[in-house]
């Protein structure tokens, strides 16, 4: 009776032992289900940001080939650049394999067709400038568009949240305006007392654009080596914004909003620029790719962590349910004969009434009486 109710109670502990082993197993996989679907997530996350610095990197040379053919337009060359063809070609390769996923399609599609469109700008300088000015702002939605399609613009990282700030937004409209201040500063100069009064509050509208995305591109820049990792971010970006600014600086003199325009001087600045501004677009860029590659070696390691988590958590529940049971087993059964000790003798060690060990039969109480009587008469 007690062994079976010591048995009983012995089951009854590597049942509740599993159960609650199981019971744990479960917030457990709670756990591991949300770290797997956010380590998940922001992989996805970063691989389409990746996918988006790689269309700004296209649109960088669009943005600067539009401006040349503007300025090349307002001088009376009909014919595009070299430039803007092999531009558009870059941006229409990289929409046909990334514009699906960004949204960016159609979009690209009609700037597309305004671009072709504009050799055939008619109607006098002010025509012109008008055409390439609306080409210009569809360039800008289009970078806008990249760069909240791809999730560049909810990074939540510092320096990669400014970066992309600098590169898809500063940056771009500091090239459109500066254009349109060189431009709009050699138009109010030929222009007679009517066309001026049309152009002067343009011009001065792009001088002080000219200086407000200069300015916010310095911030975002200077905001993203103080909070950033990277060990060369800091020295390559200095370079290349010192030489952009001084670009600027020097197309701000030959545009000189207060008085007549030197064209020598802002062609000039225009070069400048052109190298400059390719500079420090791919700085800015290769920074963000590098950033976000790491990023994506980072969640690499974490997936492993996870998963060495979980079957770790896994082994041991299973340690936990089969241990007790095996041992309870093995109790069960008890010892077998083979494990008793050498010599040691099988048959059955009953002892008798009176401390007599007795054998496989019974002693012969009345033999032993007549014997010992015997012996008795023989010694009297």
């Amino acid at each position: 009776m007690s062994v079976s109710v010591e048995n009983r109670r012995s089951r009854t502990r590597s049942v509740l032992a599993a159960v609650l082993t199981l019971l744990i197993l479960v917030p457990a996989g709670i756990l591991f289900a949300r770290a797997w679907d956010d380590v998940s997530d922001r992989k996805e996350s970063t691989r389409l940001e990746q996918k988006g610095v790689e269309y700004l990197t296209a649109l960088g040379p669009l943005v600067s080939a539009l401006t040349e053919a503007q300025s090349s337009a307002l001088s009376g060359v009909a014919t595009p650049p070299s430039s803007l063809t092999s531009a558009v070609a870059g941006v229409s390769a990289v929409d046909q394999r990334l514009g699906a996923e960004l949204r960016t399609r159609d979009r690209w599609s009609g700037l597309k067709q305004r671009i072709d469109l504009l050799p055939k700008a008619t109607g006098g300088p002010l025509a012109v400038y008008q055409a390439h000015v609306e080409v210009a702002d569809l360039t800008l939605a289009l970078y806008d568009a990249v760069r909240n399609n791809s999730e560049l613009a909810r990074d939540p990282d510092n320096d990669i949240s400014h970066l992309q700030q600098a590169v898809a937004d500063d940056l771009p409209a500091a090239v459109v305006q500066m254009s349109r201040m060189s431009d709009l500063s050699q138009l109010v100069a030929k222009a007679d007392a009517q066309q001026r009064a049309q152009l002067g509050p343009q011009f001065g509208a792009a001088v002080v654009e000219v200086n407000t995305s200069v300015n916010n591109l310095t911030d975002n820049l200077q905001a993203a080596v103080d909070d950033t990792s990277s060990p060369t971010l800091s020295g390559n970006l200095v370079s290349g914004l010192d030489a952009f600014r001084r670009g600027v600086e020097l197309l701000t003199r030959g545009a000189n909003p207060t008085g007549a325009p030197n064209a020598s001087t802002i062609a000039t600045a225009q070069t400048r620029l052109q190298v400059s501004l390719g500079n420090l677009a791919g700085i800015t860029t290769r920074e963000m790719t590098r950033l976000l590659d790491d990023r994506l070696d980072s969640l690499g390691y974490r997936t492993l962590e996870t998963l060495a988590a979980a079957i770790a958590a896994v082994l041991l529940a299973l340690a936990a349910i089969i241990l007790p049971l095996t041992g309870r087993r093995r109790g069960a059964s008890g010892p077998s004969p083979s494990a008793r000790a050498p010599g040691e003798s099988t048959r059955d060690m009953t002892v008798g009434p009176g401390g007599v060990e007795l054998g496989g039969q019974m002693p012969a109480y009345g033999d032993a009486t007549s014997t010992r009587r015997e012996r008795t008469g023989a010694l009297r």
